[in-house]
Formats: C-alpha cells, sequence, structure tokens
C-alpha cells in the first residue's frame, strides 16, 4: 500500500526541521529552492487533513554554541540564533503561500511586524482552522535548542508525534557516514538513546519526551516524498524512539 493510499497515522504532528535543511548544498543561509521543496512535501501532508506545525532551526545562519559566535556572551548568540529562526520561519511561510496554503508564524520572541507571539491556545486554533503553524525563536529563552523547543511545543499542542527530519535515513548505532559497519534501529527508546549518546535530538529534548510517552520518528526529508511515507505509517521509514522496542531491532 503506498502513502498515497494510505489513511494518515496521524492526526497531528509536530514536523522539526534544522536550519541546514533549508541551506541546500550552499555553505550559508538559505536555498530558495530548498524551502520550496520542503514546502511541497509539507502541503502534500496538509492535503491529507493532517494538522501540521513546524519547528525551524537557524543553524545556517547563526548557532549560538558554534565558531561563529566566538567569545560572545552565550545568552546575546542565543538571542541571535532565535532570530535566525525567525528568518527561515519567514521564509518557510512565503514558500507555503505560494503554494496557497495558510500559514502562520508564531514567535517566542515579540517581533509584531514579522509575526504573532506564540500563545499555546492561539497555536491550536490555528491548527483547528487547517493553518500550518510554524513556530520561531525556539523557547524564547538562551540555552535552550530548537529540538527542546520543539518537544515543548508538541507537548503543548498535544502533538501525536515529533518528525524530526534529518539527512540519514534513521537512528544508527554509530555515525553512518563514518562507519560503514553501522546499524540502523527500525525502533529504538529514549533510555537507550540516552544512554549511548546518538545524536538524535539533545538529552533534555529526549527526557521530555520520554517523561511524556512523546514518540519521535527520524527520517531522511532529503528523500522526496518521506514526510508522506511517515504520516502513513508505512514500515521501514526511519526510525522510531519511543518507551520499548522490539527485541529484532537494530536489523
Amino acid at each position: 500500500m503506498t502513502a498515497q493510499s494510505s489513511q494518515p497515522a496521524f492526526h497531528r504532528v509536530l514536523l522539526k526541521i534544522s536550519g541546514e535543511a533549508l541551506m541546500g548544498e550552499q555553505n550559508y543561509g538559505i536555498d530558495v529552492d530548498v524551502a520550496h521543496a520542503v514546502a511541497e512535501e509539507i502541503k502534500q501532508v496538509h492535503a491529507l487533513g493532517v494538522q501540521i506545525a513546524v519547528v525551524v532551526g537557524g543553524g545556517n545562519i547563526f548557532r549560538g554554541v558554534s565558531k561563529s559566535a566566538g567569545n560572545m556572551d552565550r545568552s546575546s548568540a542565543d538571542y541571535i540564533g532565535m532570530l535566525a529562526t525567525v528568518m527561515n520561519a519567514v521564509v518557510l511561510q512565503d514558500a507555503l503561500e505560494k503554494l496557497d496554503v495558510h500559514t502562520r508564524v508564531l514567535s517566542a520572541i515579540a517581533i509584531p511586524e514579522l509575526a504573532e507571539s506564540f500563545i499555546r491556545r492561539r497555536a491550536v486554533r490555528h491548527l483547528e482552522k487547517a493553518r500550518v503553524v510554524i513556530f520561531a525563536a525556539g523557547t524564547g529563552n538562551p540555552f535552550f535548542t530548537t529540538d527542546s523547543a520543539a518537544a515543548l511545543r508538541a507537548l503543548e499542542i498535544k502533538a501525536d508525534v515529533i518528525l524530526k527530519a534529518t539527512k540519514v535515513d534513521g537512528v544508527y548505532s554509530a555515525d553512518p557516514m563514518k562507519d560503514a559497519a553501522a546499524t540502523r534501529f527500525d525502533c529504538i527508546t529514549y533510555q537507550e538513546v540516552l544512554e549511548k549518546q546518538l545524536k538524535v535530538m539533545d538529552a533534555s529534548a529526549i527526557s521530555l519526551c520520554m517523561d511524556n510517552n512523546l514518540p519521535i520518528v527520524v527520517f531522511n526529508m532529503r528523500k522526496p516524498g518521506n514526510i508522506l511515507r511517515v504520516i502513513a505509517g508505512e514500515d521501514g521509514v526511519g526510525t522510531r524512539v519511543c518507551l520499548e522496542r522490539p527485541l529484532t531491532s537494530p536489523r
């Protein structure tokens, strides 16, 4: 059964996209063609009637914990990173609205000329009205990553799952780019992710999801149609992070 013919496995999802994903093959900034391709994928999911929220990172422009931050005060650097996520959110909003997908950007820091301020009930209402909601500026606090923001926002809007978009097709026992013997997990527990220090999301985000039993699906967004496949619940697409996993994983 194809993704297109399947009923959605989830009703409300939160998609976490890194800023680097919007960079494409560039070394810096935003590739508008990539943003358009991401918007096309989101539109396909939205057309199924799935309520979709997005948290976008800012690493393609500025990251608080990076060489570009130099010896800046960490709080100041993190706030600049939050502004970078707002820029990415507005770009993604523009790409979606060019496809006639109604979209709202909700920012954790007040920038009324660009985005609405984040209010949980407002965000849920937008989703109920079939609008794609893009959360910007992380949690609005320094020292928290956009992974933590994704976990927090997903819980606040009562999402069924976090979809973590990456450049690899799931969670591996080691870095598949460096270790040819690395094996992919079909399913893995939160505890194993923490114990093995696997780079799925940061430890704070994983712990928050574990405490609230919020599943995470890690998948390769660079493969066209993968978001739709995950939404349809197709087997073999990405890795599911949850409380328990079958003894057969990794495969």
